[in-house]
């Protein structure tokens, strides 16, 4: 029996607010924390408002044209998946850490994540190494942002997921093998590659408190383009005292008892016919205004540098440099130097002469995953 005092559990969920109180509750009608065949349908289609925006994020990372097919989303377990895709498998863990608790991942056959990781590097023929499995990372923090958004629109919370951390496992070793997961399928293909498909798993309670308790007209029940309910309720009240005094041919108390829609019904359509406003959904596009923004940019100077190579020297070796002391580089003779800006690695070139200067000809611009890598 309970002496009054909140447990640790309560004291938590009161931190974090109401709306995550409300995401822990129960399970939708699926029963048992699984999502009902309507949900299924519905979260697929929250999915699929997203596909636009990370086609664009995985396209600017490879610098390749992306489509993206999908989701079909359906109940199944990892093992079943680790079985049709074959060993070895790609996971990537993305827990949910803010407004939703539960589990979350991608799984993927190896020779499509090595698709993936070649074109964030910009290289053919690479292997599973941590190199290829920290562009893995990027790429699918990059591919999560949106679904983030999407999902915290539908809940009416900031949903955030802890960093992905990728690894390689056997089908045996895939983490809660045997759990069932709301499985979400989509078809990549990237440039002139075959389609890789990657399974994103969603636990299936999360399913149900995100669309299911918006199905059932709790807090996450506002879809996009909708208001909030008292911003409605204050609009349906604002057109009903508005009737009241426009309508100067009616009395005051019969204008200001009907809304918009009685009114219009009671004496013979003449009425005002008020629709809330439906704005389309953001899609991400790179227009005129986008060039304007950057144009503002153009006259600003920034510090490009050409480095021949670099060294590292004892104390007493650089205290006993003179005149004629040779300082011996890490760049092989002919090998392309680096051209950095503000300090940071953009390209590489060969070393010129134009008149009685030197100069550099560009040879090389560096791949994506180089400059993210050089910047951290």
């Amino acid at each position: 029996m309970s002496d009054g005092s909140l447990s640790q559990d309560e004291i938590d969920a009161l931190l974090q607010g109401s709306t995550g109180m409300d995401l822990g509750g129960s399970s939708g009608p699926g029963g048992d924390g699984e999502p009902s065949a309507a949900e299924l349908n519905a979260f697929a289609q929250l999915l699929n408002g997203t596909i636009a925006s990370q086609q664009s994020n995985l396209s600017m990372l490879t610098s390749a044209q992306v489509t993206m097919t999908g989701p079909e989303v359906e109940m199944t377990d990892p093992g079943s998946i680790a079985a049709s895709v074959g060993d070895p498998l790609v996971q990537l863990q993305l827990g949910f850490s803010e407004g939703v608790s539960g589990s979350h991942r991608f799984l993927m056959s190896s020779d499509a994540a090595l698709r993936i990781a070649g074109a964030m590097m910009g290289q053919e023929d690479i292997e599973l190494d941590d190199a290829a499995l920290n562009a893995l990372q990027e790429a699918f923090s990059q591919l999560n942002g949106p679904v983030l958004t999407a999902l915290g629109e539908k809940a009416g919370a900031s949903i955030m997921t802890e960093p992905p951390q990728a690894e390689t496992v056997s089908g045996g070793d895939v983490a809660e093998a045997d759990r069932r997961f709301a499985a979400a399928r989509y078809s990549v293909t990237i440039g002139s590659d075959a389609p890789a498909e990657i399974y994103e798993l969603f636990e299936a309670n999360v399913v149900s408190r995100i669309v299911g308790a918006a199905e059932r007209g709790g807090p996450q029940a506002q879809q996009p383009g909708q208001q909030p309910q008292q911003a409605q309720q204050a609009q349906q009240a604002q057109q009903q005292s508005g009737a009241g005094f426009g309508q100067g041919g009616f009395g005051q108390g019969a204008g200001a008892g009907f809304g918009a829609g009685q009114q219009a019904g009671q004496f013979g359509g003449h009425g005002p016919s008020v629709q809330s406003v439906q704005f389309p959904d953001l899609q991400y596009s790179e227009g005129p205004s986008e060039h304007g923004n950057i144009g503002l940019l153009m006259d600003v100077y920034m510090e490009m540098t050409v480095e021949l190579g670099r060294t590292k020297k004892l104390i007493r070796e650089i205290l006993g440099m003179g005149e004629g002391t040779i300082i011996e580089l890490d760049k092989l003779a002919g090998e392309p130097v680096d051209i950095l800006v503000n300090h940071k690695l953009i390209a590489k070139g060969e070393v010129v002469v134009i008149d009685e200067n030197f100069g550099v000809r560009v040879t090389e611009i560096v791949s994506p995953m180089e400059r993210v890598s050089n910047m951290t």
